[in-house]
């Protein structure tokens, strides 16, 4: 699925920076990819879609917002999700490209579908949250139960806890929701313990898998295949969704796990292969978080729409001049020379990199918001500001002078 006017979902000055789904078409696009997949133009979801997983009150808000730059309420208006000009349309419209997805791999029109602009799997029924206005995820899921799909299994393996599909799904059996994410007690959105675990008949169907900060590949890889394929096995579902989000990258700014472009490429393969083995090959992949913008998302995602296409793309593969060449033109442009990342010691740059402290990486470098009197959990919110006057700080003060901040929530 893909249309410019995925574009069009721009918070503005904001890590969510939509030209990370720009890069990744054009790099997928100059390696090839896009000739061997069909580009379906998506449709914006519609009132009746929206409504399978928001509240009417919700979608009312959303549309005067839209018009509205002074709009605050029902979780908008926020540094995480700040109203732009036309956030209905954009948020519908991506909203609807997963719903596509998931109907063409339901009847059968493909085995696999990606939606890259997809992933917004925070949004709540009643509230933006986490940079997520419309959850895609819950109304591609619903799209399939309602054509007809028995079991469904979602995979979430971006860095923060998949929370507006876990709730969604809770108290329904027909849906194994499956999280690997940071150790909510050190990230946004602080839910997603090995104790939440569903409820009623669904006891057992939302499996979570927390991870401590530091985690690279060959950790996150462990935990992977230690739990995924077997409790995906078990449950037999008709259609595999997952959510690929890649902000799990080594050098994403707001989050502290450690994998590269080539363990997150491992792990999209595994999904691949594990949809072929335990749903018939039926795999609707969306995207999701990632803030490296230039230098991991067009990568990683560009191995996600190869991997769908069948003929994935091999890591010593050159990056194409011409996508170099757009990344060193951006602001703070970087770009790495081969597909792996083996190759990063050998990246261009226009500007030194950022040191990489625990601090300057980690969400709580942004802003907090205390959920208990011994658990902390962090907000993924617009970074820049914080971190400047966090970087100025004395090393010794910057965790107690940002842990004193807090979120609108």
């Amino acid at each position: 699925m893909w249309d410019e006017g995925y574009l069009g979902y721009d918070f503005g000055e904001h890590p969510l920076n939509p030209i990370r789904l720009d890069l990744t078409i054009r790099l997928a696009r100059e390696l090839g990819v896009l000739d061997r997949l069909e580009v379906l133009a998506p449709r914006p979801a519609d009132e009746a879609q929206l409504l399978t997983a928001h509240t009417p009150d919700y979608l009312a808000a959303v549309r005067v917002a839209s018009e509205d730059p002074s709009f605050a309420g029902f979780g908008l208006g926020t540094d995480d999700d700040p109203v732009f000009p036309g956030m209905y349309a954009a948020s519908a419209l991506i909203a609807g490209g997963s719903a596509i997805a998931a109907q063409h791999v339901w009847d059968g029109h493909s085995e696999h579908a990606v939606n890259i602009a997809g992933g917004l799997h925070h949004a709540m029924p009643g509230f933006a949250s986490g940079f997520c206005v419309f959850n895609d995820v819950v109304i591609a899921i619903r799209t399939l139960l309602a054509a007809g799909a028995r079991k469904i299994a979602y995979v979430d393996i971006d860095v923060h806890h998949g929370d507006g599909v876990q709730a969604a799904f809770y108290d329904d059996p027909r849906v194994l929701t499956i999280s690997l994410h940071q150790d909510p007690r050190t990230l946004f959105p602080g839910t997603g313990l090995p104790i939440e675990l569903g409820v009623g008949d669904a006891e057992g169907t939302s499996v979570n898998v927390a991870l401590p900060p530091g985690t690279d590949d060959a950790g996150w890889l462990r935990a992977f295949n230690a739990v995924v394929p077997g409790a995906v096995r078990a449950f037999g579902p008709d259609v595999l969704v997952t959510q690929d989000g890649c902000d799990t990258h080594h050098e994403d700014p707001l989050a502290n796990l450690e994998l590269s472009v080539d363990g997150q490429r491992t792990a999209i393969a595994a999904l691949h292969a594990l949809a072929h083995e335990a749903a018939n090959g039926k795999w609707v992949a969306l995207g999701g978080g990632g803030y490296g913008v230039i230098r991991c998302v067009p990568r990683t995602w560009t191995h996600l729409l190869a991997e769908a296409s069948g003929v994935p793309v091999a890591p010593g593969t050159l990056v194409p001049a011409a996508c170099i060449m757009r990344c060193l033109v951006l602001p703070r442009g970087s770009a790495c020379s081969t597909m792996s990342s083996s190759a990063s010691a050998r990246c261009s740059r226009t500007a030194p990199q950022r040191s990489r402290t625990w601090t300057s990486t980690s969400t709580t470098a942004t802003a907090c918001r205390s959920r208990s009197t011994t658990t902390r959990a962090c907000s993924p919110s617009a970074c820049t500001r914080i971190r400047a006057r966090c970087s100025r700080a004395p090393a010794s003060r910057r965790r107690s002078a940002v842990a004193k901040r807090r979120a609108p929530r």
